[in-house]
């Protein structure tokens, strides 16, 4: 199967279980293990471990992702890519879905949390009332932005480190966000999966259209 072909089928896939695991957490379905997860990384809280929380935290916030997306179409652009720079809308397209979602969906956040990282975004978004935290941006913006960088420097670098390297690096940021969304008590683990889950179709929507054959 071809890399566009599996991307379609992955797009398929990631995007119907978005929709069903939507259902599941607007049933209230979610929320016994949201509680118990919450309880559990609350007991691995500790001040010390706040401020890297926070950095890793402005590494998925808008402001930074925004930059590295501005980036990557820069990169395809001067390296002749043309038609591949629109892979640049599946970033404001999977946010808007995210916002929709948040706005549209009951389902608010956890009551005590500490400080998340700083990000001007986030306080317009709580100064308009956007209570709501599923799904939760941070995975929807780090799943898509970093695992497309891994996809297109795997393809595009020389063969040597740093093409070896990107994917795994990628991997582990993903999983480390998931971590701190449930570290710093920002989100549920149900909006962790969630943001996983749209972050994923969105990245899997991004390299089908990199793939689609050109002259």
């Amino acid at each position: 199967m071809s890399v566009l072909n599996r991307s379609l089928l992955f797009l398929a896939i990631l995007s119907l279980a978005f929709l069903a695991y939507t259902q599941i957490v607007a049933a209230s379905a979610t929320s016994i293990l949201d509680v118990r997860a919450a309880h559990f990384f609350a007991g691995l809280w500790s001040p010390a471990g706040e401020p890297a929380g926070q950095v890793l935290a402005v590494l998925g916030g808008v402001e930074f992702t925004v930059l590295l997306i501005l980036g990557l179409a820069l990169y395809l652009w001067r390296a002749g890519f043309r038609a591949e720079v629109w892979v640049a809308l599946a970033y404001p397209a999977a946010v808007l879905i995210e916002v929709l979602y948040k706005r549209l969906l009951d389902h608010p956040g956890p009551f005590l949390h500490h400080a998340d990282g700083p990000s001007p975004s986030d306080m317009a978004a709580s100064g308009a009332g956007i209570a709501n935290s599923y799904p939760s941006g941070h995975m929807v913006r780090t799943v898509l932005v970093y695992g497309l960088l891994a996809f297109v420097l795997h393809r595009l670098l020389p063969d040597g480190w740093g093409r070896r390297l990107a994917l795994p690096l990628a991997a582990i940021m993903i999983a480390l966000m998931a971590l701190d969304r449930l570290y710093l008590g920002v989100h549920w683990q149900s909006d962790v999966i969630g943001g996983a889950l749209l972050g994923g179709a969105a990245l899997a929507g991004a390299i089908a259209w990199l793939e689609v054959p050109r002259g």
